[in-house]
């Protein structure tokens, strides 16, 4: 029998309900009235600054819609994630914390790990990491950081968080982060750290050799093909893992009807069966692209736990 889904509430990039600024606790009071509701997690993403390469595509026609490379306003609010999760976690205590989107290339390792393992440990054993390399060579240079490295940048930090959430003294002899005898106290919730999530456009070769040695969860950015997945069930076999292993984290799909209008709720919930058939557990649904009222979000989670349960009974 299939397990029933995961609800998982979206609070980044809901500015046409919250401006990000004073009214930031906003996205924590959401959490809570998420927990409250029946939901299962809630997602938090990042950049760090945002350049002209932002909008290089054109900036999207409804600002509801999901923040993708080249198509969003480089004035878009992007509050730090770990303070923000840090916060709903003092507020709640069963909903697990999404880290979605961090950019671990552009700080050192060890203060990632820091950070995370805090975090973490705050939470007691909450927190889920989705650590990416993104796409804004304008981000990277605007923090020195060279943006064709960033690949081997992030796999030397999964390198190094392994080891420093592992027993200390720590060594690590990697090219760009070496460091000796370091002792890193305290660790994360768990020996092996927080939960892992990996996911992209496209289930390339980097992404799919990190998900498949650290991950335990897939995120991918839309729909994966069934070839994809035929690439991952086999590159999990012969590592000795089995798919059943990892988190699958689906979507809701929201078709607006102009540039100002909110999408219809019940029409992006309707393929949610389907996705559980094919092994998706956890889906991610963003207030804003459904309600405009942001004393609504409470009456909007428990609206959608009612409609999952009535499409998955």
């Amino acid at each position: 029998m299939t397990a029933p889904p995961r609800m998982l509430l979206v609070l980044s990039e809901n500015w046409t309900l919250t401006g990000g600024r004073a009214d930031l606790p906003a996205a924590v009071r959401w959490a809570r009235e998420a927990e409250d509701a029946g939901f299962d997690s809630v997602m938090v993403s990042e950049h760090i600054v945002l350049g002209p390469d932002a909008a290089a595509d054109g900036i999207m026609g409804n600002p509801r819609d999901y923040a993708l490379p080249g198509n969003q306003d480089p004035y878009t609010p992007w509050p730090n994630s770990l303070l923000l999760l840090a916060a709903i976690a003092s507020v709640t205590e069963r909903l697990r914390l999404a880290a979605a989107a961090v950019l671990a290339p552009l700080r050192h390792p060890l203060l990632m790990a820091r950070e995370l393992g805090t975090l973490d440990l705050i939470s007691e054993g909450r927190l889920l990491v989705q650590p990416t390399v993104s796409w804004s060579k304008d981000e990277y240079d605007a923090l020195g950081v060279p943006f064709g490295k960033r690949g081997r940048l992030l796999d030397e930090h999964l390198e190094v968080w392994a080891k420093a959430w592992g027993p200390s003294p720590v060594t690590y002899d990697g090219e760009y982060y070496p460091f000796r005898d370091v002792y890193f106290e305290p660790k994360a919730f768990r020996p092996e750290g927080p939960r892992l999530w990996f996911g992209g456009q496209r289930l390339h070769g980097p992404v799919l050799r990190r998900l498949v040695r650290y991950g335990h969860g897939f995120h991918p950015l839309g729909r994966p093909a069934p070839q994809d997945m035929q690439v991952l069930k086999d590159a999990l076999a012969a590592a000795g893992r089995d798919l059943a292993e990892l988190e699958m984290i689906g979507g809701t799909r929201a078709v607006f009807s102009d540039d100002h209008s909110t999408a219809d709720l019940g029409a992006a919930l309707a393929d949610i069966p389907e996705q559980l058939e094919q092994g998706f557990t956890t889906f991610c649904v963003k207030p804003n692209q459904f309600i405009d009222d942001p004393d609504a979000v409470g009456a909007f989670c428990r609206d959608v736990m009612r409609r999952v349960e009535a499409l998955t009974a």
